[in-house]
Protein backbone atom coordinates (compact mmCIF):
# COMPACT_ATOMS: atom_id res chain seq x y z
CA UNK A 1 0.00 0.00 0.00
CA UNK A 2 0.94 3.17 -1.31
CA UNK A 3 0.77 6.41 1.26
CA UNK A 4 -0.43 9.66 -0.56
CA UNK A 5 2.95 10.68 0.15
CA UNK A 6 5.21 8.22 -0.70
CA UNK A 7 6.07 7.66 2.86
CA UNK A 8 6.15 4.43 4.74
CA UNK A 9 3.51 3.05 7.01
CA UNK A 10 5.90 3.72 10.14
CA UNK A 11 7.63 6.88 8.91
CA UNK A 12 6.98 10.79 10.03
CA UNK A 13 6.74 13.83 8.09
CA UNK A 14 9.75 15.91 8.00
CA UNK A 15 9.86 17.71 11.23
CA UNK A 16 11.54 20.69 11.78
CA UNK A 17 11.79 23.02 15.56
CA UNK A 18 13.15 26.62 15.07
CA UNK A 19 13.18 28.71 18.35
CA UNK A 20 13.39 32.02 19.21
CA UNK A 21 10.97 32.87 16.10
CA UNK A 22 9.47 35.90 17.63
CA UNK A 23 11.44 38.75 19.52
CA UNK A 24 8.97 39.44 23.06
CA UNK A 25 7.87 36.50 24.25
CA UNK A 26 9.14 34.59 26.64
CA UNK A 27 9.53 31.35 25.24
CA UNK A 28 8.47 30.77 21.15
CA UNK A 29 9.11 28.52 18.46
CA UNK A 30 8.02 27.55 14.79
CA UNK A 31 7.41 24.15 14.44
CA UNK A 32 7.01 22.06 10.68
CA UNK A 33 5.61 19.07 10.45
CA UNK A 34 5.57 18.88 6.96
CA UNK A 35 3.09 21.02 5.46
CA UNK A 36 1.75 21.79 9.15
CA UNK A 37 3.31 25.13 10.25
CA UNK A 38 2.50 25.83 13.59
CA UNK A 39 3.61 29.62 15.60
CA UNK A 40 3.88 28.38 19.61
CA UNK A 41 4.55 31.39 21.92
CA UNK A 42 4.82 31.25 25.83
CA UNK A 43 4.03 34.07 28.21
CA UNK A 44 4.87 34.03 31.85
CA UNK A 45 2.38 36.05 34.20
CA UNK A 46 2.85 36.53 38.03
CA UNK A 47 -0.59 35.59 38.58
CA UNK A 48 -3.07 32.54 38.43
CA UNK A 49 -6.56 32.25 37.52
CA UNK A 50 -9.24 33.13 40.47
CA UNK A 51 -9.75 29.27 41.46
CA UNK A 52 -6.27 28.96 42.65
CA UNK A 53 -4.98 31.62 43.99
CA UNK A 54 -3.33 31.22 46.91
CA UNK A 55 -2.63 27.43 46.86
CA UNK A 56 0.74 28.24 45.56
CA UNK A 57 0.28 26.07 42.59
CA UNK A 58 1.12 27.51 38.90
CA UNK A 59 -0.97 27.03 35.72
CA UNK A 60 -0.06 26.33 32.30
CA UNK A 61 -3.23 26.89 29.83
CA UNK A 62 -3.53 27.62 26.04
CA UNK A 63 -4.93 29.29 22.99
CA UNK A 64 -5.14 28.06 19.65
CA UNK A 65 -6.21 29.50 16.37
CA UNK A 66 -5.72 29.18 12.57
CA UNK A 67 -5.01 31.94 10.24
CA UNK A 68 -7.69 32.80 7.27
CA UNK A 69 -5.66 31.46 4.64
CA UNK A 70 -3.91 28.20 6.94
CA UNK A 71 -5.83 26.08 4.56
CA UNK A 72 -7.05 25.92 0.61
CA UNK A 73 -9.95 27.89 1.38
CA UNK A 74 -10.23 31.06 3.27
CA UNK A 75 -11.94 30.70 6.76
CA UNK A 76 -13.14 33.85 8.57
CA UNK A 77 -11.73 34.99 11.84
CA UNK A 78 -13.76 33.69 14.40
CA UNK A 79 -13.52 37.27 16.14
CA UNK A 80 -15.59 38.76 13.34
CA UNK A 81 -18.55 36.50 14.27
CA UNK A 82 -17.26 37.52 18.24
CA UNK A 83 -16.91 34.23 19.26
CA UNK A 84 -14.61 31.02 19.48
CA UNK A 85 -15.99 28.05 17.43
CA UNK A 86 -16.68 24.56 19.55
CA UNK A 87 -13.35 23.53 17.85
CA UNK A 88 -11.05 25.93 18.94
CA UNK A 89 -12.40 25.61 22.46
CA UNK A 90 -12.04 22.24 22.66
CA UNK A 91 -8.38 21.96 21.17
CA UNK A 92 -7.47 24.91 23.16
CA UNK A 93 -8.39 23.15 26.45
CA UNK A 94 -7.10 20.23 24.94
CA UNK A 95 -3.18 21.32 24.58
CA UNK A 96 -3.74 23.10 28.04
CA UNK A 97 -4.31 19.67 30.24
CA UNK A 98 -1.58 17.95 27.74
CA UNK A 99 0.78 20.52 28.53
CA UNK A 100 0.02 20.53 32.46
CA UNK A 101 0.18 16.67 32.32
CA UNK A 102 4.29 17.38 32.28
CA UNK A 103 4.23 20.09 34.83
CA UNK A 104 4.72 19.67 38.40
CA UNK A 105 2.96 23.17 39.48
CA UNK A 106 4.12 23.60 42.94
CA UNK A 107 7.87 23.58 41.34
CA UNK A 108 6.48 26.52 39.10
CA UNK A 109 4.93 28.16 41.97
CA UNK A 110 2.13 30.56 41.88
CA UNK A 111 2.65 32.03 38.06
CA UNK A 112 0.77 31.24 34.98
CA UNK A 113 2.16 30.50 31.59
CA UNK A 114 0.15 31.00 28.54
CA UNK A 115 0.79 28.82 25.48
CA UNK A 116 -0.57 30.81 22.49
CA UNK A 117 -0.70 28.16 19.37
CA UNK A 118 -1.23 29.84 16.23
CA UNK A 119 -1.58 27.87 12.64
CA UNK A 120 0.13 29.33 10.01
CA UNK A 121 -0.68 26.15 7.47
CA UNK A 122 -2.47 23.26 7.77
CA UNK A 123 -2.27 19.93 6.29
CA UNK A 124 -3.21 17.58 9.06
CA UNK A 125 -2.54 17.37 12.69
CA UNK A 126 -2.61 20.62 13.79
CA UNK A 127 -3.56 20.06 17.37
CA UNK A 128 -0.56 17.61 18.29
CA UNK A 129 1.92 20.17 16.35
CA UNK A 130 0.57 22.76 18.71
CA UNK A 131 0.92 20.81 21.65
CA UNK A 132 4.66 19.34 20.54
CA UNK A 133 5.59 22.45 19.25
CA UNK A 134 4.10 24.40 22.76
CA UNK A 135 5.85 22.24 25.13
CA UNK A 136 8.98 23.45 23.17
CA UNK A 137 8.15 27.12 23.78
CA UNK A 138 7.23 26.32 27.65
CA UNK A 139 10.30 24.32 28.06
CA UNK A 140 12.21 28.03 26.53
CA UNK A 141 10.27 29.56 29.11
CA UNK A 142 11.08 27.70 32.11
CA UNK A 143 14.75 28.07 31.04
CA UNK A 144 14.37 31.47 31.70
CA UNK A 145 12.51 31.85 35.19
CA UNK A 146 15.29 29.17 35.95
CA UNK A 147 17.88 31.42 34.82
CA UNK A 148 17.09 33.93 36.62
CA UNK A 149 16.38 32.48 40.17
CA UNK A 150 13.02 32.64 40.23
CA UNK A 151 12.30 28.87 40.19
CA UNK A 152 14.85 26.61 42.02
CA UNK A 153 13.98 23.03 40.97
CA UNK A 154 12.92 22.23 37.16
CA UNK A 155 8.95 21.64 37.15
CA UNK A 156 9.20 20.34 33.87
CA UNK A 157 9.17 16.61 34.83
CA UNK A 158 8.73 14.84 31.28
CA UNK A 159 8.30 16.42 27.46
CA UNK A 160 5.12 16.17 26.23
CA UNK A 161 4.48 15.47 22.58
CA UNK A 162 1.65 14.34 20.20
CA UNK A 163 1.08 12.38 16.98
CA UNK A 164 -1.55 11.38 14.91
CA UNK A 165 -2.16 7.56 13.51
CA UNK A 166 -4.72 5.59 11.82
CA UNK A 167 -6.44 3.16 10.13
CA UNK A 168 -5.63 4.55 5.90
CA UNK A 169 -6.71 1.93 2.95
CA UNK A 170 -6.99 -0.81 5.78
CA UNK A 171 -3.35 -0.36 7.41
CA UNK A 172 -2.34 1.14 10.43
CA UNK A 173 -0.12 4.07 9.51
CA UNK A 174 1.91 7.30 11.47
CA UNK A 175 1.29 10.94 10.95
CA UNK A 176 -1.21 11.38 9.00
CA UNK A 177 -1.38 14.25 6.87
CA UNK A 178 -4.48 15.74 5.14
CA UNK A 179 -5.32 13.41 2.69
CA UNK A 180 -5.29 10.65 4.57
CA UNK A 181 -6.68 12.13 7.34
CA UNK A 182 -9.71 13.13 4.90
CA UNK A 183 -10.27 9.18 3.97
CA UNK A 184 -9.35 7.37 6.83
CA UNK A 185 -11.01 4.81 8.02
CA UNK A 186 -10.26 5.21 11.93
CA UNK A 187 -8.06 8.58 12.84
CA UNK A 188 -6.32 9.40 16.23
CA UNK A 189 -4.37 11.20 18.68
CA UNK A 190 -2.04 10.01 20.67
CA UNK A 191 -0.33 12.23 23.05
CA UNK A 192 2.46 10.58 25.39
CA UNK A 193 5.36 11.63 27.73
CA UNK A 194 8.95 11.21 26.65
CA UNK A 195 9.12 8.16 29.15
CA UNK A 196 5.75 6.88 26.96
CA UNK A 197 3.26 7.31 29.27
CA UNK A 198 0.31 7.64 28.14
CA UNK A 199 -1.55 11.27 28.67
CA UNK A 200 -4.79 11.21 26.32
CA UNK A 201 -6.23 9.50 23.41
CA UNK A 202 -8.65 10.23 21.09
CA UNK A 203 -9.92 8.21 18.72
CA UNK A 204 -12.87 7.40 16.51
CA UNK A 205 -14.31 5.19 13.49
CA UNK A 206 -14.44 7.40 11.08
CA UNK A 207 -15.41 5.06 8.03
CA UNK A 208 -14.98 1.10 9.80
CA UNK A 209 -14.59 -0.26 13.48
CA UNK A 210 -11.31 -1.04 14.60
CA UNK A 211 -10.30 -4.24 16.75
CA UNK A 212 -7.71 -4.42 19.62
CA UNK A 213 -5.27 -5.29 17.82
CA UNK A 214 -5.44 -2.34 15.79
CA UNK A 215 -5.35 -0.28 18.67
CA UNK A 216 -2.27 -1.55 20.02
CA UNK A 217 -0.66 -0.84 16.39
CA UNK A 218 -1.49 2.80 16.33
CA UNK A 219 -0.07 3.12 20.12
CA UNK A 220 2.93 1.39 19.00
CA UNK A 221 3.15 3.53 16.06
CA UNK A 222 2.28 6.42 18.56
CA UNK A 223 5.25 5.81 20.92
CA UNK A 224 8.01 5.65 17.60
CA UNK A 225 6.95 9.03 16.34
CA UNK A 226 5.89 10.53 19.96
CA UNK A 227 9.92 9.48 20.69
CA UNK A 228 10.98 11.19 17.33
CA UNK A 229 9.51 14.07 18.45
CA UNK A 230 10.80 14.49 21.63
CA UNK A 231 14.38 14.05 19.81
CA UNK A 232 13.64 16.90 18.06
CA UNK A 233 12.14 18.73 20.99
CA UNK A 234 15.51 18.28 23.09
CA UNK A 235 17.39 19.09 20.08
CA UNK A 236 16.06 22.44 19.24
CA UNK A 237 16.34 23.10 23.21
Amino acid sequence: MMRPSGRDLSEMRPVSIETGFTKHAEGSCLIKVGDTHVLCTATIEDRVPPFIKGSGLGWVTAEYGMLPRATNTRMRREAASGKQGGRTVEIQRLIGRALRAGVDRVALGERQITIDCDVLQADGGTRCAAITGGWTALRLAVNKLMKAGDVISDPLVDPVAAVSCGIYAGQPVLDLDYPEDSEAGVDGNFIMTGSGKLIEIQMSAEGSVFSRDQMNQLIDLAQKGVGELVAAQKAAV
